[in-house]
């Protein structure tokens, strides 16, 4: 893990209203909603290594 962010409580209420909103759209399932998440940041770290010009492998998906 490259750093640790530390949010103030207004953050942290932002951040779970849109993780409840995330899980509500996979259904309410938690672990559905988690394997998408990675999915869809594997897919975003692909583009920011193209971006960088730095190639890497999938690690996900």
């Amino acid at each position: 893990m490259d750093h640790i962010v530390r949010l103030d409580s207004r953050q942290e209420a932002a951040l779970q209203q849109v993780a409840d909103k995330f899980i509500k759209l996979h259904g309410g399932d938690t672990v559905k909603a988690l394997k998408e998440m990675i999915v869809l940041n594997g897919h975003l770290q692909d583009e920011l290594d193209k971006m960088k010009g730095s190639p890497r492998g999938r690690r996900y998906g």
